[in-house]
């Protein structure tokens, strides 16, 4: 199973909207049961909220369930328990890496968009721009190209499992 965590500053926009995004293509893949997908803050502003009006709008329109989730800031010990730490941008990487205190040693911390061609960029935050538009352009181009990330490493496991 992979297991991804999504994160942002408060965890009613972007990480949200990766963490139902992703869900949506992992379960238009077949494949939820091979998947575990959350999302976390790295701020405690905005915990036990819900998503973003404009978050459940977009998803809405891009005909994506938008469950019931509540904000919640993430944990140090949620570096072993998952494959993937995505935040969403350069000041989310600096406060995960602070939250988490091990400098990475596994490899396990990205930006949504390092899987792209775009390696290195930042996804703008909705709560300022209030453009859910590209913000949303932005997390699905991401969630694909991890995905695409994540079907060849499932695809290379289940070939070594062969032998």
């Amino acid at each position: 199973m992979i297991k991804i965590l999504f994160i942002c500053h408060g965890n009613i926009c972007r990480s949200t909207m990766a963490e139902y995004v992703m869900k949506y293509l992992v379960a238009r893949e077949g494949l939820s049961d091979s998947f575990y997908i959350d999302s976390a803050a790295v701020s405690r502003e905005e915990i036990g909220n819900p998503p973003h009006p404009g978050t459940r709008r977009k998803l809405k329109e891009m005909g994506i369930p938008c469950g019931d989730h509540r904000a919640r800031q993430m944990r140090r010990e949620e570096y072993e328990q998952f494959d993937y730490l995505i935040g969403m941008d350069s000041w989310n990487i600096r406060n995960m890496n602070r939250i988490l205190k091990n400098n990475d040693p596994e490899g396990k911390v990205y930006k949504l968009l390092d899987f792209t061609e775009r390696c290195g960029e930042d996804i703008a935050d909705p709560w300022y721009t209030d453009n859910f538009d590209a913000t949303y352009a932005d997390v699905k181009e991401g969630c694909e190209a991890l995905l695409s990330e994540c079907l060849r490493k499932l695809t290379s496991e289940h070939k070594t499992e062969a032998f």
